[in-house]
């Protein structure tokens, strides 16, 4: 018997397509700012190793002020029509933060505006991904969701500005909670009432540790992997052409690991991927030439997504 082949209605296709510019987003951090912020910091005097501290303080606030205002504006958004503009709220602040880092002319305040850019795409992303149960049905979350990934890699050039259009232009909020007077305060209530139930529930207080500690690591290894390789001295175009490979191996992996989300249950491709990840951070630790970054690239590539 034939499989039915796997059709992705308008939706869940604009859902995708958005991926592209986050995708975007994450390859030019990955790749061409932080080599920005090296000649800036070299020009401003500091060291290699006081620029790759800096670089990593950086990214540590975003983190750190995410994880704040995170459960917060998540929480609100589940409010009947409160999702898409705080969504393009977020959107807003990093759309300006990225372009804003084309005028600064040196190193702090290039530095200040990129965590501005950043906070501002970390909290889209809380909003992007909640969307997802929106547009598709739970039986199909998985290929749509392994489909936003592959397409994001290997479409992270293409402006998001079309991407935008097609998401917002059709995006409606199908779960949320009916409008309350204060909503803001009750949307406080709200999160003090989860956090004083979770105990009951030890698999979600679990679950949400766990997704806070591996994201965090994920994007830790996206944001440093070329300031890394620039402080080692590692040829500039080497490693820009190493990250695209990143993106184009991450393609078709994706694919690969949506299909397998069908015929295994996802408990049991998730550790092999954290595992494989995991391997991948400790060879990171002792890379020291261009050939191994490569490798790296395709390893990061695979698993990734």
């Amino acid at each position: 018997m034939q499989k039915k082949k796997f059709k992705v209605t308008p939706l869940e296709r604009a859902w995708i397509l958005y991926d592209v510019g986050n995708s975007a987003f994450v390859l030019m951090i990955a790749t061409l700012v932080p080599i920005f912020f090296n000649a800036l910091a070299e020009a401003g005097g500091l060291s290699s190793v006081d620029y790759l501290a800096y670089w990593g303080y950086a990214s540590s606030v975003v983190t750190v002020v995410t994880a704040v205002l995170g459960p917060i504006l998540g929480t609100l958004a589940d409010t009947r029509n409160f999702k898409k503009p705080i969504f393009m709220l977020c959107l807003f602040v990093g759309v300006v933060g990225c372009c804003a880092m084309g005028a600064a002319r040196t190193w702090l305040p290039f530095l200040v505006i990129f965590i501005v850019a950043k906070i501002g795409f970390s909290g889209s992303l809380v909003f992007y991904d909640s969307m997802l149960g929106d547009v598709t049905t739970p039986e199909r979350m998985d290929m749509v969701s392994s489909r936003g990934y592959a397409w994001g890699y290997i479409g992270s050039c293409v402006p998001f500005v079309v991407c935008l259009a097609l998401v917002l232009g059709r995006y409606r909020q199908v779960n949320y909670v009916e409008v309350e007077q204060h909503a803001i305060r009750q949307s406080f209530v709200r999160i003090g009432h989860t956090l004083k139930h979770l105990y009951e529930d030890k698999q979600v207080f679990w679950f949400l540790l766990a997704f806070f500690c591996y994201i965090d690591g994920v994007y830790t290894i996206i944001d440093m992997a070329t300031a890394y390789g620039t402080a080692l001295g590692l040829d500039t175009t080497g490693l820009l052409l190493a990250l695209l490979v990143t993106q184009i191996v991450a393609f078709p992996s994706a694919l690969v690991f949506g299909r397998l989300s069908g015929q295994y249950p996802s408990g049991t491709l998730i550790p092999v991927c954290i595992a494989a990840y995991t391997g991948i951070a400790v060879f990171a630790f002792f890379l020291t030439s261009q050939w191994q970054f490569w490798v790296l690239a395709v390893l990061v590539g695979m698993f990734q997504g």
